[in-house]
């Protein structure tokens, strides 16, 4: 990952990625959150940030890992950092989240079945600089197929608790669709240590209709969750299918814990394109969208209004 502030000033930069050199004082790497494929973060107020890593099951290995970021030092507000040894990413602490019925050393139940419930942060990991797939392996943190883009539910958060939603994205081809999950973290307060308890439940499954889940958004206001497809066009499921976009309610006041239904919101017409990286204005009103992939061979970016 980089770090980038004041973006408008910054033009034509280099970065050398074998030395991680860069041209202007405005960008570097970020080496303390280690290395990853990851594709989104929810970053608590005070600097604590949650990351997936990108990889699928393949020949009977673990799957992506989801870690956490302490930093060394808490950000607490307060004036602009102007520059970027201020910042909170100058390092700190990664934690792999393994689920299940037990703590350090390792012992109880978890493994492979183990995905939902309880769990707890193993490490920290000696993440500074280095692959983290290995090191969650050998803390045997609990594998989720493709762990996709994350987002913080910001209600949640307005009460001091730490809630984030994201998708595993699953391979439909192989007719498993996916899934969103929800994690909790105890506080806020509390955030900023590996001794907090988190829980993983499931929120969307995946369907025919309904399938990879990549992209998420939460809505302000409303709290509903945009799901972003990153779907096969014509595969295993059969038939000519699309990347759509899905608002899901989140749970209500009912037995379970699962959304309280989701309804398709917007259709890509081309085979070729998908929805990725949507985010809301503070108010909720303004949904910016890429679409990437395109036909066009240009990427677009749609501001979709007329939200109620």
């Amino acid at each position: 990952m980089y770090e980038l502030i004041d973006p408008l000033s910054v033009e034509g930069a280099t970065i050398n990625r074998t030395t991680s050199a860069s041209s202007s004082p405005k960008i570097r790497r970020l080496d303390a959150l280690g290395f990853t494929s990851f594709e989104g973060l929810a970053i608590l107020p005070n600097g604590v940030t949650y990351y997936g890593n990108e990889l699928s099951a393949n020949g009977g290995a673990a799957a992506g890992a989801y870690f956490k970021f302490v930093p060394s030092t808490l950000w607490g507000g307060g004036s602009a950092i102007t520059s970027l040894d201020q910042s909170p990413y100058a390092s700190g602490s990664i934690f792999a989240l393994r689920v299940g019925t037990t703590g350090n050393p390792p012992s109880g139940n978890y493994g492979q079945g183990f995905q939902y419930g309880r769990g707890v942060w193993r490490g920290p990991i000696a993440g500074n600089g280095a692959a983290l797939q290995p090191l969650a392996v050998g803390v045997q943190a609990t594998g989720f197929y493709r762990p996709e883009d994350i987002d913080i539910d910001a209600k949640a958060l307005a009460s001091g608790s730490v809630r984030f939603c994201g998708n595993n994205t699953g391979p439909d081809s192989a007719r498993y669709w996916g899934e969103t999950i929800c994690i909790t973290d105890g506080t806020l307060a509390a955030s900023a240590s590996g001794s907090t308890i988190p829980e993983v439940q499931l929120l969307v499954q995946g369907s025919l209709e309904l399938n990879m889940p990549d992209n998420i958004a939460y809505r302000p206001g409303r709290g509903n969750w945009i799901v972003h497809e990153d779907a096969s066009t014509t595969s295993a499921q059969g038939g000519a299918r699309n990347t759509d976009l899905w608002s899901c309610l989140d749970d209500g006041a009912d037995d379970d814990t699962l959304s309280d239904g989701c309804v398709r919101i917007g259709t890509i017409n081309d085979f070729d394109a998908e929805w990725t990286g949507g985010f809301f204005d503070p108010s909720g009103t303004h949904f910016y969208v890429s679409i990437q992939h395109n036909s066009s061979g240009f990427g677009t970016i749609l501001d979709i209004t007329g939200w109620k």
